[in-house]
């Protein structure tokens, strides 16, 4: 029954916010950067957030710190969404924000201090990776269910490493967004606030189910975005490109922008790829390694075999 009430409480915020987003003209206007045509009410993510507070006022059982570094990162994404902010007030807030998650899971006193730098910009990178994955309708809702559904399977079956609703809540926050994304027409997009706040939940999981466990194949949990990130960075290296300027260099991009592959089509494959990569390592008895070669080398080999194929020529240089 409760869960019911915040799916209500969640939908019925995100409709408020699209009134009141129409109304300061929150919205995404597609440029020659964008994978859309229509104007769309940019920031549907703050659902997110929104979850979290939620989570908080029925279940009592957040660390402040880390509602705290939700917000801080949320609000600043979400200010960005609305007017273009300075890097360094970004990478500030950033930090402040990973701090208070680190602090939130005991990571200061179970880990060497020599590894909390490598942490750091290791929990940065990929937040910002999330965002920047984040560009066709239904991506970034149906690519977080995916993970958030397999930590609640190793949550319930495998190892207790969370209170499972910290878990459900943003997948009821999912399931709310995808109901106005996941369309040929979205009614609204993720925004910065959307894709960099589910990242920094989904990051908050997976270091406290590591932590828990002492294992880091976990981490390939995020492995279909991490091979498309880290290539099309080393690919506009090559390119001798501006890697902080917008693109459209991914290969969910060349999918759905070159090839004209339907938005949801490219976003349930990403899904389905990323869930069959978790059932290897939820059922497979490896040693990391072993699961880790198996999960990026074929990865990686579509990625630099099939999308130069699928690349126009003036792309491609």
């Amino acid at each position: 029954m409760i869960y019911a009430l915040i799916t209500l409480l969640l939908f019925g915020l995100l409709l408020g916010y699209f009134r009141i987003a129409d109304r300061f003209n929150i919205i995404d206007k597609p440029n020659n950067r964008s994978s859309h045509t229509a104007i769309t009410i940019r920031g549907g993510g703050i659902v997110y957030p929104f979850a979290m507070v939620l989570y908080a006022v029925f279940f009592h059982d957040v660390s402040a710190y880390l509602l705290l570094g939700m917000l801080l990162i949320s609000l600043i994404s979400f200010w960005d969404d609305i007017s273009s902010l300075p890097s360094r007030v970004r990478i500030i807030v950033h930090l402040l924000a990973v701090t208070a998650l680190l602090w939130s899971v005991n990571a200061f006193q179970l880990l060497p201090i020599w590894l909390i730098p490598i942490v750091y910009v290791f929990i940065i990178g990929i937040i910002n990776a999330y965002n920047f994955m984040d560009g066709i309708n239904g991506i970034t809702g149906l690519y977080s269910l995916t993970i958030l559904c397999s930590l609640l399977y190793v949550n319930e079956y495998v190892v207790a490493f969370a209170d499972s609703d910290f878990i459900i809540c943003p997948i009821l926050a999912s399931l709310v967004f995808l109901f106005f994304n996941f369309r040929k027409k979205a009614k609204c997009f993720a925004g910065d606030v959307g894709s960099v706040s589910i990242g920094f939940w989904i990051l908050t999981l997976l270091l406290m189910l590591i932590l828990k466990t002492e294992s880091l194949t976990y981490i390939l949990f995020l492995a279909v975005y991490g091979v498309d990130t880290v290539l099309t960075i080393i690919h506009r290296l090559i390119l001798r490109q501006n890697i902080f300027e917008p693109h459209r260099l991914h290969f969910y991009q060349i999918l759905a922008n070159e090839r004209k592959v339907p938005h949801l089509v490219v976003s349930g494959l990403y899904a389905l790829v990323q869930l069959l990569v978790n059932g290897l390592v939820l059922f497979s008895s490896l040693d990391f390694i072993y699961i880790f070669v198996l999960v990026a080398l074929p990865l990686v080999m579509i990625y630099i075999i099939v999308k130069p194929l699928l690349m126009p020529k003036r792309v491609l240089s």
